[in-house]
């Protein structure tokens, strides 16, 4: 099995892909940037670093590999650990190789370096973008003379008496004219304003009654008292819910009281094989599970 192809496929939809007890690769996203000593545009990218203190198992990336192999949990999660044994022996002697990820190598101190592959885009929002490499603009500033406008002084020239007192009497006239009918409208308003006053009085006025009122019903509603199981025994996680369905199913037959208690942070749907309200009665029944049933089997607890 190429481990590397499935955390290869994980690193476009997740931030994190944990290898349980190897390490997990983590993105952090860049954004758009110019290299202006090459005049080149780069778009925005997943950068790929990887953290060895990350090694417990979230079940992201065995959920991933059983679905698309189409086999348990189980045998996913041995899978994994053959992989991850192989990859100690090869970091050991010499450079551990990730195709479209990057190399692995051990310093002196037996430390873990990280060396990303820069080629691959783990950022689906900039799929097809790749860098663009932009010609040198040049400007040029052109020195404009402002255009002062010329202004042509006209003589005055006097104006005779006659044409002043005659353009008088017109304002005059006009200024009577637009006070008559300023007074008209006026006068109309007020008419329509006490008009309108009455017909409101006159609506207000008016009454509806209803001489066969409807009986009034009473309905006596019982609350229903909830009872709080926040302690559950986690029987796995599913990429896809069908599975989940699938697995809640195979339990019901066995005697759990299985159900879907949620999707995780990572986008798994979460099938647990009971819920409990008291945490000692959680705890005896997840013992016997990992006892009879299922060693990976753990508790969650949800408030």
């Amino acid at each position: 099995m190429n481990l590397a192809n499935y955390i290869n496929d994980l690193l476009y939809r997740y931030d994190c892909v944990i290898v349980p007890n190897f390490g997990g690769f983590v993105t952090n996203r860049i954004g758009a940037k110019v290299d202006k000593a090459i005049n080149t545009f780069y778009p925005p990218t997943k950068q790929i670093t990887f953290n060895s203190h990350l090694k417990g198992n979230d079940g992201l990336l065995a959920n991933y590999i059983a679905a698309a192999e189409n086999i348990s949990y189980e045998k996913a999660t041995i899978a994994i650990s053959s992989s991850v044994i192989n990859w100690q022996n090869k970091i050991n002697s010499g450079a551990l190789l990730l195709e479209n990820i990057g190399s692995l190598t051990l310093n002196e101190n037996h430390q873990i370096i990280f060396e990303p592959n820069t080629s691959v885009n783990y950022l689906s929002e900039s799929f097809g973008l790749t860098s663009i490499e932009s010609s040198v603009v040049k400007r040029y500033k052109e020195q404009v003379k402002p255009l002062i406008p010329v202004i042509e002084k006209k003589e005055k020239k006097g104006v005779p008496a006659f044409i002043k007192y005659a353009a008088t009497a017109a304002i005059l006239l006009t200024l009577g004219f637009v006070g008559n009918n300023v007074y008209q409208e006026n006068e109309q308003k007020e008419i329509l304003a006490k008009k309108e006053k009455a017909l409101e009085k006159k609506i207000q006025s008016a009454t509806f009654v209803i001489t066969n009122p409807l009986p009034t019903i009473k309905l006596n509603v019982v609350k229903e008292k909830v009872i709080s199981k926040p302690y559950h025994i986690v029987a796995g996680a599913f990429q896809f819910a069908e599975n989940a369905d699938k697995k809640v199913s195979q339990l019901k037959k066995e005697g759990f009281d299985a159900k879907v208690i949620g999707v995780n942070k990572w986008g798994l749907t979460v099938v647990a094989f009971n819920s409990f309200a008291d945490k000692n009665d959680a705890t005896n029944n997840l013992y016997k599970i990992q006892d009879n049933v299922s060693k990976d089997a753990w508790l969650l607890v949800k408030k």
